[in-house]
């Protein structure tokens, strides 16, 4: 026995004959190649009426994820990382020893004071 079909199985509703390529007004566009280091191309499309400086010199390449150029021959290097830094290494850079000492006096002093145990 045949099952019954559907003539619709499988197309999305409303989309139209096979083939249709009139699907609303296309606007006028262009291709910026990008490459990365390793000389991976990625296309972008642009508004044809976009200003140039609004077009990015650089972005991230999906296969890679490193920064991709429009210069083939000098595509940009990959941004040095800097290592996590805790809080405490971000004051270190910002004090110097005695200066960390005087204010760890200072709030030990305030907290005595509080507690009322402050010794002179």
């Amino acid at each position: 026995m045949v099952s019954g079909g559907s003539a619709i199985r499988g197309s999305r509703v409303g989309a139209g004959p096979m083939g249709e390529q009139d699907h609303g007004h296309h606007a006028d566009r262009i291709a910026i190649s990008y490459w990365d280091a390793l000389g991976n191309e990625t296309v972008r499309y642009f508004a044809a009426n976009l200003p140039a400086d609004e077009i990015p010199e650089t972005i991230d390449c999906p296969s890679s994820g490193l920064p991709a150029g429009r210069d083939r021959e000098n595509p940009p290097a990959l941004a040095k990382n800097e290592p996590y830094k805790t809080h405490l290494a971000y004051v270190k850079e910002r004090r110097t020893e005695q200066e960390a000492e005087a204010l760890l006096q200072e709030a030990l002093d305030k907290l005595r004071a509080r507690r009322g145990t402050l010794t002179s």
